[in-house]
């Protein structure tokens, strides 16, 4: 085989695992919707959602840590939400290419806080980032049907 046919074939093989689509364990639609009333979090407490909705890297699976514990694995068009205490800073992780990603952020008592997960391209497979967003982008990402809640406590790593 030439050079240029491997490439070719390579390149395929990228295209593909990257456009295919992963799946995670999703809570009930029930559970899902509550998530989505965005209710206020219990006295001392945030509310912290994740979500991920890249066009990118379908087919990968990357893990979410807060404060060091395992909040679960997320694909395209899913979201987890969890409290924290309130009043201060925690550390959120995802698994990237060649070591963890992460984004600190304070969180104030009784208010909601919105994380984008995205998936990006790396040399062997694509990388992960986090970026807070703005409540009104977070919620309106989360309150699509297609955006679903996935169950806790799964992590690969």
């Amino acid at each position: 085989m030439n050079t240029k046919k491997i490439l070719v074939s390579v390149s395929l093989l990228g295209a593909l695992l990257l456009s295919g689509c992963a799946s995670v364990p999703l809570a009930t639609q029930q559970e899902s919707a509550q998530a989505k009333s965005f209710p206020v979090p219990e006295q001392n407490m945030s509310g912290l959602y994740i979500y991920r909705d890249s066009f990118v890297g379908k087919a990968l699976k990357k893990d979410i840590y807060v404060d060091g514990k395992c909040i679960g694995e997320t694909a395209d068009k899913v979201f987890f939400y969890t409290q924290v205490s309130g009043g201060q800073n925690h550390k959120i992780s995802t698994e990237s290419e060649f070591s963890p990603n992460d984004l600190t952020i304070f969180t104030e008592p009784g208010r909601n806080y919105f994380v984008r997960q995205y998936v990006k391209m790396g040399v062997f497979v694509g990388g992960a980032g986090l970026s807070e967003s703005a409540e009104s982008e977070g919620k309106r990402v989360v309150s699509k049907p297609s955006v679903r809640l996935a169950k806790t406590g799964h992590c690969d790593n």
